[in-house]
């Protein structure tokens, strides 16, 4: 690999880096090439993108990022065999690990980047898997919001009802 196409690998996972707020760093080597690509299939329908990289390469890409962002915490896992997965939807690429894996052993979970969070290790797989969504965890915020409400009411209506037959049963009474 020449110099110049090193420093365009680096751009393009700079680009990459920046536009995904979630990337798992996988070891995915010891699959044939018939399940390399079963795995890649199984991501394009997911919606997770899988690339193979150099650990050089994708630690310097992420070295160019100010501190805040906690990539440094993934250095340790670019270490060996090293695809990337990057997903719009935080716990994606776990459920493609976990489905593909099935009883299998690969691919590893060596780390997961989750909006500045570092998740370390293959243990951690079900707990992600396992993650909400930003748009579940909208939809549960306001199903909590409107039980309240729809609770009060319910309770304005069958009150009102009930006042009325209240008031209708004194004045049968009376007259």
């Amino acid at each position: 690999m020449t110099k110049n196409e090193k420093a365009a690998a680096i751009e393009q996972l700079k680009e990459r880096f920046e536009n995904n707020e979630y990337f798992y760093i996988a070891d995915a080597s010891t699959l044939t090439v018939e399940q390399t690509n079963k795995l890649r299939g199984m991501c394009f329908e997911k919606g997770v993108s899988m690339q193979v990289v150099k650990n050089t390469l994708a630690r310097k890409a992420l070295e160019t990022f100010p501190e805040e962002n906690n990539y440094s915490a993934v250095f340790d896992a670019l270490k060996g065999p090293t695809a990337l997965m990057f997903a719009e939807v935080a716990n994606a690429p776990a459920k493609v690990i976990k489905e593909f894996r099935g009883d299998g052993e690969r691919p590893i979970l060596k780390a997961a980047y989750i909006a500045s969070a570092v998740y370390s290790g293959d243990e951690q797989l079900d707990a992600l898997s396992k993650l909400k969504s930003r748009e579940e965890m909208i939809s549960d915020l306001l199903t909590l919001l409107q039980s309240p409400m729809q609770n009060l009411l319910g309770a304005l209506q069958s009150g009102g009802s009930n006042v009325a037959n209240l008031l209708k049963a004194l004045e049968e009474r009376e007259a």
